[in-house]
């Protein structure tokens, strides 16, 4: 077990699917804030803009741009964030899946909409983790997490953030999307220091409130997965594409574009 992490942790995230671990990102904060500015400059094919026309602020995000990124991987590959993965998923190995920057201005004031993130990717499993690490002191402009979300009967239908439709056709496969400050549901948000990361399943239900501050708020996350990880057929689009992965139904994620990062 990594030093970062303790029993109560595990137990919490296993029970939870949600957990704050200090420092996971701490000696890389610089490294991730160059990174995020060179991401910024030199956006990728899935870069977004979310806000719609008269909208203050600014509310950017762009995804798998850690290849091309070299302080991306370096915070990857030497933080310990894979072994802590391995901690928390009670997993033998971790494997890639793929990075995510999102940056909100100051006087942005749109907050990221509540979805699980599970439904937009092509994998399945219960041994998943998303990092969510901001590199500004976060106070408002927090995650916000409902805890106990990642043992729903049904995932939440995925949305588009900015046009706000459906991203697969509905079905009863899907629940629409809660609203959990009406129905007082158990959500989780911390103040967080630059580097602190936010553990959470692909299944949580998760948001983030808008950033009304003066300072900006830059956060990394970082997906990955364990040993029961397997690529899914989705009714439609998946998030990210992954355009000519070849991949079929119950295959574990190819190593050459999902590289494993840790094994015990």
């Amino acid at each position: 077990m990594h030093d970062l992490v303790t029993q109560a942790d595990i137990d919490a995230f296993q029970r939870d699917g949600v957990v704050l671990i200090k420092g996971l990102f701490r000696d890389h904060v610089d490294g991730l804030r160059r990174g995020i500015e060179r991401n910024m400059a030199e956006p990728g094919p899935y870069a977004a803009e979310n806000l719609k026309a008269g909208e203050g602020g600014r509310f950017f995000d762009d995804y798998c741009n850690w290849t091309r990124i070299p302080e991306f991987e370096q915070a990857i590959r030497h933080s310990p964030a894979a072994e802590v993965a391995a901690d928390l998923m009670q997993s033998r190995q971790v494997q890639m899946f793929h990075d995510h920057v999102l940056v909100k201005e100051p006087g942005t004031s749109k907050p990221t909409p509540w979805h699980q993130d599970g439904p937009y990717y092509f994998v399945e499993g219960k041994q998943t983790v998303s990092f969510w690490s901001p590199m500004d002191p976060v106070r408002e402009a927090s995650l916000r997490c409902v805890a106990g979300s990642h043992a729903w009967e049904k995932p939440v239908l995925p949305t588009r953030w900015l046009a706000e439709t459906s991203f697969y056709p509905e079905d009863d496969a899907y629940m629409p999307v809660p609203d959990p400050d009406a129905e007082g549901m158990d959500i989780r948000e911390w103040h967080m220091e630059p580097g602190d990361a936010v553990a959470f399943n692909y299944g949580i239900l998760h948001g983030a409130r808008g950033n009304t501050t003066q300072s900006r708020r830059r956060a990394f996350s970082l997906r990955l997965v364990g040993d029961d990880a397997r690529y899914v057929e989705r009714p439609g689009r998946t998030s990210p594409p992954y355009p000519g992965h070849g991949m079929t139904p119950g295959q574990v994620l190819r190593e050459d574009w999902f590289p494993i990062l840790y094994r015990r």
